[in-house]
This record gives C-alpha cells, sequence and structure tokens, in this order.
C-alpha cells in the first residue's frame, strides 16, 4: 500500500484511492499504475499494444473489428467492421488486451491482434 497517493495527472484531484494495483481519481475517472519507489530510473517500463497492422494502441481510441468473431452463447457473434469506441488496455488472460464495450454484446475482452485502429 502506497503511503501518499500522488494527485491525478489529468485534472490535479487530490483525494486519489488504490483499487487493487491502480490508483483511480473520483472526479475524472482516470486509472493509473502508481510508480512506487519515488525514483524513476527514467526508463518507461509501460508495454506498448499494438494493432493488427502496427499502429500503437492507446486507452479511449476506437478500433474496428477486422474478422468475424465468434462468441461463446451467442447465435450471432460479432461481424467485421464492428466499431468499438473507448477501449481500456489490460493484462487480460490469454493474450485479451483490450478491455471494451460493443453494442448489442456488453462488457468483453478482444485481442488487440483481431482489430485496427480507426
Amino acid at each position: 500500500m502506497i503511503e501518499n497517493l500522488p494527485p491525478c495527472p489529468k485534472c490535479s484531484c487530490e483525494y486519489t484511492y488504490e483499487m487493487n494495483a491502480l490508483v483511480v481519481c473520483p472526479e475524472c475517472g482516470h486509472e493509473w499504475v502508481a510508480a512506487e519507489g519515488g525514483a524513476d530510473s527514467g526508463a518507461s517500463e509501460e508495454r506498448v499494444v499494438k494493432d493488427s497492422v502496427g499502429n500503437v494502441l492507446q486507452d479511449g481510441d476506437s478500433v474496428v473489428v477486422v474478422k468475424a468473431l465468434k462468441v461463446k452463447g451467442s447465435p450471432s457473434g460479432i461481424k467485421a467492421g464492428t466499431k468499438v469506441r473507448n477501449i481500456r488496455l489490460v493484462d487480460g488472460a490469454d493474450g485479451h488486451d483490450i478491455d471494451c464495450k460493443i453494442d448489442g454484446f456488453g462488457a468483453m475482452q478482444l485481442k488487440s491482434s483481431v482489430v485496427k485502429k480507426g
């Protein structure tokens, strides 16, 4: 547990709190990983997530599904060309590194290899 939590880098709110490994801002909803130890060596340990054509993805981007996906429990699945807005990058299981909400399906995780930045 971090003793003194840093203020939000987006809105400078001082009332941040810890949620698992993330620090969360209650005012703007921004989530980030707090740097423990205080001394950064200057090296960025942030992982880079790329889409199917090599574009770097970031939180909040919009992506387009490039191939039809089967969804367990759904008779139709997700069609190629479906636009997904406001993605969030996560460390998911089995390579599912995008957390998103898809209209008609709800919240789910996708692999970055089946989307392209849109």
